[in-house]
């Protein structure tokens, strides 16, 4: 199996495979590898070691060669020139009076190559602005739009939290984050509490989701009748973190029960044949519920019926096919069918048949 070592290019960005070759490279060593860019400075974060060929994109791209101090010295000049390139650009952007943010200035380790990220609300046309940036740079210009979340990666920040944004410090991709996360948590739906300092839904609500998921499969659902050592009730409220479920009783007044305390009522109103709720969805089969512990819906629904064994056993007997009419004697009416329209009718469909059958037939010959 190939042999490759991980190396990220910034803070909290992605990470890349290279092919170590006969270098010994430790995590936190800084290196020089070529890229689709040109020549970078990165950071090693994962050691050599031997993964499958399906994990790597051929070929694989060696590590050119350990960074000295000369290297971490023109990084840092190069950073400087980011700083002086940001405020450049920015006056040239208010000369071409464009409707654009300037986030991030970033240049390649050998000054091939300069990118300029911005933020817009709309497509932007900035011809004229790359062509103005690089007669004074004299190197290829890139401008780059990106969205809301990615600006925040960029720039940094405190979130809510009180802790330094995580798109800007450990996550290197976005993961797709939904309302239904937050209903799940037991959330409040204030956007000014789940939205992070990009306007969006907060990436954080996908890290307990699946945990939250998981966990109440074994509770029942709200609304649900339940058995508790003071009596029958209906769910009202569960508690996910604590395992507990708060119980309304019919007679007034609530209280709060551990989940292993709980049983299904057998007088409840599915033990007659009823239907019960799953997903926010009816069965299309009766619930009967039994003694034991809560399943998923909170009853305990009646088993698929097996199917019919491959080979031997008794199979069920195939339907058999109705029996073929049988013609009336003259004189008598025919017998109706099922579906059939009364004697005497025609439908709809038919009579129109009949009209158009006969505007478009040939006149009588005498």
């Amino acid at each position: 199996m190939p042999v490759v070592v991980g190396v990220t290019f910034r803070n909290a960005g992605k990470m890349y495979y290279f092919d170590p070759g006969a270098l010994e490279l430790r995590e936190g060593m800084n290196v020089l590898a070529q890229t689709s860019r040109g020549l970078e400075l990165g950071t090693v974060v994962l050691e050599p070691k031997e993964v499958t060929a399906g994990e790597i994109v051929t070929p694989l791209k060696g590590i050119t060669r350990i960074a000295t101090e000369e290297d971490r010295e023109q990084a840092r000049a190069n950073r400087a020139r980011e700083q002086e390139a940001f405020g450049i650009c920015q006056q040239k952007i208010g000369q071409h009076a464009l409707p654009m943010k300037l986030i991030e200035v970033e240049s390649t380790f050998d000054g091939s190559r300069m990118v300029f990220y911005f933020g817009a609300e709309s497509r932007v046309d900035f011809r004229t602005l790359v062509k103005d940036l690089a007669g004074t740079f004299k190197t290829r210009i890139e401008l780059r739009q990106v969205g809301v979340r990615d600006e925040a990666k960029l720039i940094g920040g405190i979130g809510t939290c009180g802790r330094p944004l995580c798109c800007a410090t450990f996550l290197a991709n976005f993961e797709p984050v939904g309302i239904k996360m937050a209903k799940e948590q037991g959330l409040s739906l204030n956007p000014l509490k789940i939205s992070g300092v990009c306007g969006r839904l907060l990436c954080c609500l996908n890290y307990e989701f699946p945990i939250y998921r998981e966990a109440k499969e074994r509770f029942p659902k709200v609304n649900s009748e339940v058995t508790t050592p003071r009596g029958p009730g209906k769910v009202i409220e569960i508690g996910v973190l604590k395992e507990t479920v708060t119980v309304l009783f019919p007679e007034g007044g609530h209280a709060q029960f551990p989940l292993a305390e709980l049983s299904r009522d057998a007088s409840g109103p599915t033990a007659a044949g009823g239907l019960c709720r799953k997903e926010g969805s009816r069965h299309r089969r009766p619930c009967q519920q039994a003694a034991g512990p809560l399943n998923a819906c909170g009853h305990a629904c009646p088993a698929q019926p097996a199917a019919a064994p491959s080979d031997g056993g008794q199979r069920a007997p195939a339907p058999q096919a109705p029996p073929p009419a049988v013609a009336a004697p003259s004189g008598d009416p025919a017998p109706a069918q099922p579906g059939a329209p009364p004697a005497g009718k025609r439908s709809g469909r038919h009579r129109r048949w009949r009209r158009r059958r006969s505007q478009n037939s040939p006149p009588p010959t005498a």
